[in-house]
Parts: structure tokens; sequence; C-alpha cells
């Protein structure tokens, strides 16, 4: 079979950021760093797999984190309607990942057993560990579980011939990595294993984290997976934007052709 193209839809992005968000250990916690939100559509001719949804508009307010684009509008460039979208596969149910679940109401959803059950288990009793989760993006994926439309993955599985997802868990119990067949070898999206380029290179612990030791694990996972290290696709860092060519429209990169440029930072 052909390879994938992979591409990334920024729709949000956040200035108002230090380096004490992104790094548990860090000389200079009080410094600007921010970040960028993105999902990730995978093509191959005919065939689509979305990668996470993003949040919509009315989470952005909740939040005081405003959108670029609505998630809908970020496919547009590609030519894709959200309700012919059929496969999507959440990374996690944080809201970033899993706020726009009811955008795509014809998708059969792929997500690792363990996040479902942690996202609605009693963890959830904690403020601190909920905080990254919307109830009402749990009740959806709940939905989709009632009506057929959700797929489990406990660990390594396969949702399309080139693409395959791996529990990494560390940032949620039950968060994945894909890992897709490409002309340049076998890229990761990282998705929240590896928020940015540093927590990866230098080891360096996002500060949301459920369990330390996976998310350390994780990173070693990542580079297990992926042809080689540049491979390696972080979920939030602004670096992509520089690193990739933008093709379409100025929020689509194009990601299948490799970085142009070295990830080392």
């Amino acid at each position: 079979m052909s390879d994938w193209e992979i591409f990334a839809l920024r729709y949000a992005t956040r200035a108002a950021r230090t380096r004490a968000d992104s790094f548990i250990f860090d000389d200079d916690h009080a410094a600007p760093h921010p970040m960028d939100y993105f999902l990730w559509v995978l093509r191959r001719e005919h065939e689509v797999v979305l990668v996470d949804t993003g949040y919509e508009a009315d989470e952005g307010a909740r939040r005081d984190r405003p959108i670029l684009l609505d998630p809908r509008e970020a496919l547009r460039p590609l030519n894709i309607r959200a309700e012919d979208v059929g496969r999507v596969i959440v990374t996690h149910l944080h809201y970033d990942h899993a706020g726009g679940l009811h955008l795509f109401p014809n998708a059969t959803l792929h997500m690792q057993a363990a996040e479902m059950a942690y996202a609605t288990g009693p963890c959830m009793c904690h403020a601190t560990l909920r905080m990254p989760y919307t109830g009402d993006h749990i009740c959806e994926a709940v939905r989709r579980l009632f009506a057929g439309q959700l797929v489990f993955h406990d660990g390594d599985a396969e949702v399309a011939e080139g693409v395959t997802v791996h529990r990494i868990g560390g940032h949620s119990r039950g968060l994945q990595c894909v890992r897709v067949r490409t002309q340049s070898g076998w890229m990761v999206l990282a998705s929240d294993a590896a928020h940015y380029y540093e927590n990866l290179l230098r080891q360096k612990p996002f500060p949301i984290v459920v369990d330390l030791e996976d998310m350390l694990k994780g990173f070693a996972r990542l580079e297990t997976l992926a042809s080689e290290r540049r491979l390696i696709l972080p979920g939030h860092d602004p670096r992509v934007t520089r690193l990739f060519p933008s093709v379409l429209a100025p929020h689509v990169f194009r990601l299948d052709g490799g970085p142009e440029g070295a990830i080392e930072t």
C-alpha cells in the first residue's frame, strides 16, 4: 500500500505562558514559552483519518483560551467536511484534544480503554486531575460508545494499514501516540507524550502528569517507534510551524516530508 500524507492544522495558540507551564525542572521558570494547538489529518488517496478534534469557541471562552479557527473550518483547505470523517483517533480526552468530538457525528472513535476508565473513574474526584477534562466531552465519548461508534484499544493496535496506536500514559492514564508510515519513514505523532521537542530531547517532564515514571519511559518509547528521532512530532511546539512547510493555507503544515532543519534545541 502507498504511504500516508500527514497535515498538522494549527487552530489555536497561547502566548501568555511561561516555562513553568511547560517543564517541571527548569533554570528560568519565568521566561515566556508559548504553545500552539493542533489537530492532525492522515490522508492516503480517498482514505482520511483524523487525529484529535481540537476544541471550539465556547470551550475557549470558558477557559480564556480563544481559538483562531473552528476545527471544521481548519479542515476546509483539505476539502474535508466534518460530517464525512469516518475515523477519529482520540489520543486522550483532555479538552484540547477531544473538545470537538461532537463536531464529527459520523466518526468512529479509537481510544485506549485506560483513558475512558481514567476519565470516568475515582481520579476525577480530585480537582487537579479533573482540570484538563470537560464533562460534556466525556459524555460525548460515552454516547459514542452506546451508539456503537467507539473502538477501544489496549496498548498497541492497528487502526488502518500503516497507522498504529501505542499507549504511552504519563500525562494521562490512557494517552496514546500515533505511528504513521510516510515517504520519510515511520513518523510518530507524539500528541502530549511530548508537548515540545525539549520535553523529549532533554528528558524534561511536563507539569500536568498522573504518572511521572510513565512519562519519562514514554520519551524512550517514542524513539523506538519512529524511524529516527527527527520524525517524532511534538503535540504543541510552535517550532513545528517553522520546521515544516505551510501548504494550502497559513494554518496547514505538511509533515510527511520530514522537518526542514534540525530539531535539536
